[in-house]
This record gives C-alpha cells, structure tokens and sequence, in this order.
C-alpha cells in the first residue's frame, strides 16, 4: 500500500481512464490473432521485464504475422517475477515459460538456482528516465546527480528546495509537496536506476545499493510495472518518479534533463542513450552494466535488457523455434526500436549476442 502523508491532488476521473486506455495498449501480450491453432502450431510462452514488453509485443506480433505457426506469448510481470518463473521451482501449470527477460541480468547465484543451464542475450537498450508532473510548469527541469539522488532518498520533499533550483536559475519551481513514484515489484528498471544511485551518491550505497526491490524512504507510492508507476506519474500533481523512456513517451509525460558524469544536462533521446551504451568488449557471458556512462553527450541512466533462454530444452522444435525468433530480433527487429524509444543494439553487441545464438547447442 502507498505510504503518504502529504497532500496529492489527483487528477479528475476521465482522465485517469485515458491514462488506463493508453497503458492498456502498452501492456498487450500477445499477438492480435484470434485464428484456431494448428497442430503444426508452436506455442512459445515468455515472462518477466516491462522496460522492454512494448518493443517484445511489437516483434512477437510481427513475427507472427510473416511466420504464423509460430505463435508466442509474453507476460509482463516484471524482471523477478520473469527469473523466479524461468528458475522453474514450484510453478503452477499456467506459470511455466519457455523464455523470460529482465533488465537484471542474473546472478551468479540465480544462475545456479537454475542448475547453470542458462544462456542471457542482450536484445535491446533504452533509458530510465525521471518523468514528473508539474502543471503550468513549461520550462526544461534540469536535475543534479545531488538533486536527483537526495529525492529518492527522502532528503528533499519540496520542488523549491535549494539544490533543485540552483540547477534551474531564473526559473520559478512551485512551492508543491514531491511525491516519490517507485515500483511495488521486483524489477530490472529499479536495479538499473540504484546502480546509477549507488555510483553517484555515497548516501545511497551505504544505506541501499544497487536492487530490484528497494524499502524505500521518503514520501511514496508505488506502482506495479512501468506502466503502473508511469499512470501514477500522469496522473499525480508533484510527482516524480522513474520508467522506461518508451512509456514515458507513450503517456506524453515529461522527463527531466539529467547532469551526467561529465556536468553536463542531459535529456533522454536515442542519441544521448545509444553515445551512453558505448562499451568495450562485451564478456563472455554477455553481462554488463553501465552505471555511470562517460562522455559529454551520454544519457546518465542506461541498462541492457536480456532475453532468458536455457542451453537445452527437452523438445528440439522448442529450441529451433526460439533461436529463430530471437535471431531475427537481433536482426530484422532492431529496426523497430527507435520509433518506440528503445535503442538499437551496437553492432558490435548485436553480432555476439546473434554468435551466442548461433552457437548455442539447445536443441533436445
């Protein structure tokens, strides 16, 4: 339940169903194909991150479309709820998935949870953005890594304090109660967002670090996946809080310009995310994270995001039929990313992930 002891105006009722309308076609799991299946049909079915599902929804339904016994099914649950499914350990009969996804690469330990027999690929990219409502405020909001961190750590209730408004001279910022939007489950948006925290603020990484599911301080409320916490965001006068750029987007919500690593403001866009994925060589594993991205041009809050397959899946038409999928995601798919607000892979990534792929011996 939302802890709040502060004044919030919400937003009038119709309004709030135009939010729930947009989110409804955010959060779509499978593609819009009604026909009886087929024997011949395979039935793929995924669970876990709501960063990526718009994108996810976008190819499942448009590689139907060109390939139609291949019919998959996506739940998005969530990055933990994803893994916890793909570990498999006491699931129900409609729990059980062939894939997952998370923007929390596993664990070492959830790799063994999993007796090891886990391959992660990197399918897309995006940023985490802060989306806030102020209304009548129309100028650009910059925000301090100061700024930023001490909201999410409850030090700064009011959008007129000092160290929001040094970085925002000559601007009028209302005399309004924050109100902290953050995620009710656990989520590969809130580890992305912590390891940024963790890296910027001594504070955060003596009382937190990097999770997917925080106790979090401060005045609150919470919403279930990122189309949860970006309805709340649309529709709570003062709030802030933190989504995948993509729903930001959809809801038209605004979002703060970010102080990088580098001083410099930032505001989200494929350019200023896609200069912050830079990386050097991608290991073995295909896990990375960039915290704290260098480069003047670079987007603060960045993370992959993974598909979860396993290395061998007892019916080899299963694992063809993933592999393929996933290989024309790496591929023909990535062309989709931009209009929704993800980023395309670098190429150099795109092209180990598809060798992973390739390479991979799933097959019975």
């Amino acid at each position: 339940m939302a802890k709040r002891n502060f004044p919030l105006r919400i937003l009038a009722p119709a309004i709030v169903a135009g939010f729930m309308a947009i989110l409804a076609g955010c959060s779509r799991s499978e593609p819009e194909v009604q026909a009886k299946l087929s024997p011949e049909t395979i039935v793929l079915a995924g669970a876990g991150a709501t960063f990526p599902s718009v994108l996810y929804n976008r190819w499942f339904a448009a590689y139907h479309d060109s390939h139609p016994k291949i019919v998959i099914k996506y739940a998005a649950v969530g990055s933990g709820e994803g893994i916890r499914r793909f570990i498999g350990k006491n699931l129900a009969d409609e729990e059980k998935i062939d894939f997952a996804a998370s923007d929390a690469a596993m664990s070492d330990t959830e790799i063994a949870s999993a007796a090891n027999n886990v391959l992660m690929i990197p399918m897309t990219a995006g940023c985490v953005v802060l989306s806030y409502n102020l209304p009548g405020f129309q100028a650009e909001l910059k925000l301090s890594r100061q700024a930023y961190a001490g909201i999410f750590l409850g030090k700064i209730g009011k959008w007129n304090d000092p160290l929001i408004r040094e970085s925002n001279p000559g601007v009028k910022l209302p005399d309004l109660t924050i109100a902290t939007v953050v995620r009710q489950d656990s989520s590969g948006t809130t580890f992305a967002f912590t390891k940024n925290l963790d890296s910027i603020s001594d504070k955060w990484r003596s009382q937190f670090g990097p999770a997917t599911l925080v106790d979090w301080p401060g005045n609150i409320m919470r919403g279930k996946g990122n189309e949860g916490v970006a309805g709340l965001i649309g529709t709570s006068e003062g709030a802030i809080g933190y989504v995948g750029y993509e729903f930001a987007r959809k809801l038209g919500l605004k979002t703060a310009a970010l102080q990088n690593k580098e001083g410099q403001y930032v505001k989200p866009s494929e350019e200023s995310c896609r200069a912050a994925l830079v990386v050097g060589e991608m290991p073995e594993n295909l896990r990375v994270f960039i915290p704290d991205p260098a480069g003047a041009d670079s987007y603060p809050i960045v993370t992959f995001s993974w598909i979860l397959l396993r290395k061998s899946y007892l019916h080899p038409e299963t694992a063809n039929a993933l592999r393929e999928v996933f290989l024309w995601s790496l591929r023909d798919g990535q062309s989709f990313a931009p209009e929704l607000g993800y980023v395309r892979l670098p190429t150099a990534v795109a092209e180990k992930a598809a060798a992973a792929l390739n390479n991979n011996k799933a097959d019975g």
